[in-house]
């Protein structure tokens, strides 16, 4: 064998495996993970659904070994079920609710077929014959379950042989809705239940939302492949809904109460805006409380008010009044335990934890810890970004923070002497699931090279076992011809930013390459994290990589706007959504052009939903800095967007007509510069079609050429069948065309 020969299987021998798009899509690198995972009662085990959906187990939270089989669909008496979609304990831990048939409906909402089953005696019975349910939950003693059908809510008496009952009977759909949230509400307050009952029992306290007066948004349904749809098999059809658009009615809201016993109802007296807000509602240790959350429509005061649902009577006990607006995540992060409210706040600038009592009586605040070392990006302050529990027993508060900049996320306990200790010390993104007491947690660990990490921890952060390492996924990675991801920071005239960057494995500082910007840049949004997940379509950035392995830097920057820097830095796009975020994307634009291995002229933009809004307002900012970009299911202007998310940022328009009337694509139409895929589903229930149509009709009319792509029937995430497949493989393609 000559010399060049054996040099040449050397290097094919170096060489790893190059991507292909099937790898990105088809779940090539998909991580193995712990989902469904649920704290038991005892605080020493948690269960989880097995790997073949047929059985729900219990693990020791010390081990991580299996301590028992709580259901097994193939010997369990009764009924036959197939696969197990989810499942709920009863507070007792004697019944379990097994979740099968899930149809879902928004992006949170579903129907499902729910099963009773019996551990004691292995005996699985039907919830309900009269048809799918959703958002069952069990009475504190667990003796009664109430779910919603067809928008009234139906009880089901354990102890009288299932008897089933209905006890709301104005439900109608798109005109009124108990117990289960509205499109808006589900969708931009992020849940999917507004239904609980009271600590003895003895109510059910729920929200009923009137949306008979909120005006009705239409969707055209063809017939369409994978799934087909044989209904519009001749004549299309519609899909119509309530979708109340920015300054426009929303539902109208009241709290109701339903006495098990006398089978009287009730409405609570609570104080609320005739326009205001119930975004969550959540039962108390105290029968004659329950806690219900209002904000105001510009979403900057919420109230939580003890309400008692025998008397009606609504008593305030937390009022937080903040600049601007309150972050929907403030939300998610309340807590009501046996004694106190834990909530996170931003009123003093930074998201910290609040304690009260149930009485509303402040008792202390967690706020910024000592700061160890430089922070990248130069943050100077502790930011709460998610808080897991309050220990009764110690006054231990238990949290997510970023206290080393924007990028790596640790988990932290603050103790009642005020000491904070961090007990997830390595870099990266951490997060946890505590056990029921706070003995133990599950730890979720990764970073921008490593995949998640699962491992049981003591409440003092000592490892106990590794549950799943990944590193058969790292080590098929390894194998592909995978380039460098780093982080970078540079300083605008306006601000200093964050990003991370992809370069070719073979990257030549000589050389000058293409550079392809992903990015975000909603509010409170954050691509720029140390984390595995990061990128287009996650997975240790594996779409930027296939994009790299074709001779492309990929990057991405969190603009003014994002989260994870203080409010200031977040809140200053308040009124005016786009105009900053642009500024910063041409910005980031201006820099890599100086880089002396960028070549400025073909760079390019591109982004999903807020990213597709982004990439246009980037690209029709002024400065002609973009060959090209893709919208992805892009707004165009907020005036067609839904309530609650607009109206948090931008007021309504005939508080801000300028704000929405100037800062938009479609004001901006005649300034686009580089070429442009649009790219949209039919069905998008969130960002609706009509954004890319009114757009479209603007560039028509600024005589700007362009490329459009519509997918019938995919909704804002545009997948099923082959859809996302085709959908990037027509991006890529417009790249390679524009850019090389």
């Amino acid at each position: 064998m000559s010399f060049i020969a054996l040099a040449m299987t050397a290097v094919s021998v170096l060489a790893g495996q190059k991507l292909s798009l099937s790898d990105v899509v088809g779940g090539t690198f998909r991580s193995e993970s712990m989902t469904a995972v649920t704290p038991l009662a005892d605080g020493e085990t948690y269960a989880q659904i097995s790997d073949d959906g047929k059985r729900i187990v219990s693990y020791s939270f010390r081990t991580g070994k299996q301590a028992a089989v709580l259901f097994d669909a193939e010997t369990a008496r009764g009924p036959k079920v197939g696969c197990i979609d989810g499942y709920i304990m009863s507070p007792d831990g004697r019944r379990i609710l097994i979740q099968t048939q899930t149809k879902p409906i928004y992006r949170r909402s579903f129907t499902a077929t729910y099963y009773i089953y019996m551990i004691q005696n292995n005996k699985l019975e039907p919830l309900s014959d009269g048809g799918p349910q959703q958002t069952p939950v069990f009475s504190p003693d667990g003796n009664v379950i109430a779910f919603v059908r067809d928008n009234n809510i139906h009880l089901v008496k354990l102890l009288y042989d299932n008897a089933e009952s209905q006890i709301t009977k104005d439900g109608r759909f798109n005109e009124v809705i108990n117990g289960i949230p509205d499109w808006v509400y589900e969708e931009e307050f992020s849940y999917n239940s507004a239904l609980v009952f009271s600590a003895n029992s003895e109510q059910v306290v729920w929200v009923r939302f009137d949306e008979s007066q909120v005006r009705q948004y239409s969707m055209q349904l063809f017939k369409g492949m994978a799934p087909a749809r044989q209904e519009y098999a001749d004549y299309p059809g519609f899909y119509t809904y309530k979708y109340p658009v920015a300054g426009e009615q929303n539902s109208k809201v009241c709290v109701m109460s339903y006495d098990i016993k006398s089978h009287q109802t009730r409405r609570l007296d609570l104080p609320l805006d005739q326009d205001g807000y119930i975004p969550r509602i959540k039962a108390t240790s105290d029968p004659t409380k329950v806690a219900v959350f209002t904000m105001n429509r510009h979403q900057d005061c919420l109230r939580i008010y003890m309400c008692n649902p025998l008397s009606t009577l609504c008593q305030l006990v937390v009022e937080d009044k903040v600049d601007k607006y309150i972050k929907e995540d403030v939300l998610a992060q309340t807590l009501i335990t046996d004694k106190h409210i834990v909530m996170s706040s931003e009123r003093d600038g930074y998201n910290h934890i609040y304690v009260y009592n149930l009485n509303g009586q402040l008792m202390r605040s967690v706020g910024d810890m000592e700061k160890p070392g430089q922070r990248l990006g130069g943050q100077a302050h502790t930011i709460v970004t998610d808080v897991y529990g309050y220990d009764e027993q110690t006054g231990d508060v238990y949290f997510a923070a970023l206290n080393e900049g924007p990028t790596d996320q640790k988990v932290y306990v603050a103790h009642s002497n005020g000491k904070t200790d961090c007990l997830t010390p390595k870099q990266g993104w951490n997060s946890a699931i505590f056990s029921k007491g706070f003995k133990y947690f599950v730890h979720t660990w990764s970073d921008i090279n490593n995949p998640a990490v699962y491992s049981l921890c003591s409440n003092q952060g000592k490892t106990l076992t590794t549950l799943i390492d990944n590193k058969a996924l790292a080590d098929k990675y390894a194998s592909y011809d995978m380039g460098t991801k780093e982080f970078f920071v540079f300083t605008t005239p306006e601000t200093k930013l964050m990003g991370w960057m992809v370069k070719p494995k073979d990257f030549n500082p000589q050389q000058k390459y293409p550079v392809i910007m992903y990015q975000y840049g909603g509010p409170g949004a954050q691509q720029v994290q140390n984390k595995w997940g990061i990128g287009m379509s996650g997975n240790g950035a594996v779409m930027e990589q296939l994009m790299a392995q074709q001779g492309y830097i990929v990057v991405c920057v969190d603009n003014r706007g994002t989260g994870g820097r203080g409010a200031e830095f977040e809140k200053c796009t308040y009124l005016r959504l786009g105009e900053l975020e642009a500024r910063d994307q041409v910005e980031t634009a201006l820099w890599l052009g100086q880089q002396p291995y960028v070549d400025k002229d073909r760079i390019a933009i591109w982004g999903w939903s807020y990213g597709g809004w982004n990439t246009l307002m980037s690209m029709s900012e002024g400065r002609p800095v973009f060959r090209c970009g893709i919208a992805i299911a892009p707004p165009t202007c907020w005036r067609y967007y839904d309530t609650v998310y607009t109206e948090r940022y931008m007021r309504t328009p005939n508080e801000n007509k300028q704000g929405y009337d100037e800062v938009n694509p479609i004001a901006r139409a005649s300034k686009l510069s580089g070429a442009l895929l649009l790219c949209h589903g039919l069905a998008d229930d969130n960002v609706h079609y009509r954004n890319t149509a009114e757009y479209v009709e603007a560039l028509v009319q600024a005589d700007k050429d362009f490329r459009q792509l519509v997918y019938t029937n995919r909704n804002h995430s545009i997948y099923g069948g082959n859809t996302r497949n085709h959908l990037f493989r027509q991006c890529l393609n417009f790249f390679n065309t524009e850019l090389k």
